[in-house]
């Protein structure tokens, strides 16, 4: 019988990296669990306690602050899966985004990829072995209009995540994969910035979180580079890399009707720069498969 995982998840607090937490919690595994935002961050622990984890630390902490990350590393100790989790997104074309949030959308992804890659991978090299999975998105390969900043730092973030692949090869116990999702049940929509004058909501078919951090312990132990999490993004994928014409003409009016709320909302930050306390939660309020 194995022993059961130590591991360390990055945006514990809400969506997808809680799912991955109640998951491995319900394994009796011991867990680090990392956010911004304390409140939700002891909700996701008291879940992952009464689901069965053998122990939880709770770690606050931005992915953009490096030494702050490296410090939760190195306490952490040795670490068998480490899943990053931690993203946030805005609505807005590119000229019209203020540059601040565009930025910091971005830093998120790909400096916060690189800020926990580094300690992590130095663990698990001094270990031999381990585990790091990170959280992509279909957005990684295709692009929308008003979400250049989110595509950006997805497709960034995902070429880290191959030259990572790369430069791991040299220790075969060390695995670095993805899971790219397509819509998916968390709060991110309505935590986003925004310029637009409404929200987001995940374009169908909307996955739930538990079904995406499946995926997610999947992918953690094999050798799968990146699995889509969706049975539409290889399509949705196709269109945009064999047909970019049509393509182009039909994401935009389609992602208004399927990808954007009714509502009307004041231009707003969203969580870019910090936790908005009591909006994390591991769903949102939509219907999922």
């Amino acid at each position: 019988m194995t022993s059961p995982r130590t591991a360390l998840i990055t945006g514990a607090s809400s969506g997808i990296g809680r799912a991955t937490a109640l998951l491995l919690a319900a394994e009796g595994a011991s867990l680090v669990l990392l956010a911004r935002g304390r409140p939700a961050l002891e909700a996701t622990a008291q879940e992952c306690r009464a689901a069965g984890a053998a122990d939880v630390v709770v770690e606050p902490c931005d992915v953009n602050d490096r030494e702050a990350v490296a410090d939760v590393v190195r306490r952490a100790g040795a670490l068998d899966l480490v899943v990053h989790s931690a993203t946030v997104m805005a609505y807005g074309d590119v000229e019209d985004l203020p540059a601040d949030v565009f930025d910091h959308v971005v830093d998120t992804a790909i400096k916060g990829t690189a800020n926990l890659a580094r300690p992590v991978l130095a663990t698990f090299r001094r270990q031999q072995r381990g585990d790091l999975v990170i959280v992509s998105s279909l957005l990684a390969s295709v692009t929308a209009p008003t979400m250049g900043a989110y595509c950006t730092a997805k497709w960034g973030q995902l070429g880290l995540i191959r030259t990572l692949q790369q430069e791991t090869r040299d220790v075969p116990g060390i695995r670095v994969g993805a899971v790219a999702p397509g819509g998916v049940n968390t709060p991110i929509y309505y935590q986003a910035a925004t310029v637009l004058g409404n929200t987001g909501h995940p374009p169908p078919p909307v996955y739930s979180p538990r079904r995406v951090a499946r995926a997610v312990l999947d992918v953690a132990g094999s050798h799968r580079r990146l699995r889509q999490s969706g049975f539409a993004n290889p399509l949705v994928i196709a269109g945009f890399r064999l047909a970019p014409p049509v393509y182009d003409a039909l994401v935009g009016p389609l992602l208004k009707v399927f990808g954007m709320a009714r509502d009307s909302v004041p231009a707003t930050e969203g969580n870019v720069f910090a936790s908005v306390p009591g909006r994390n939660a591991e769903k949102g309020p939509w219907h999922d498969l």
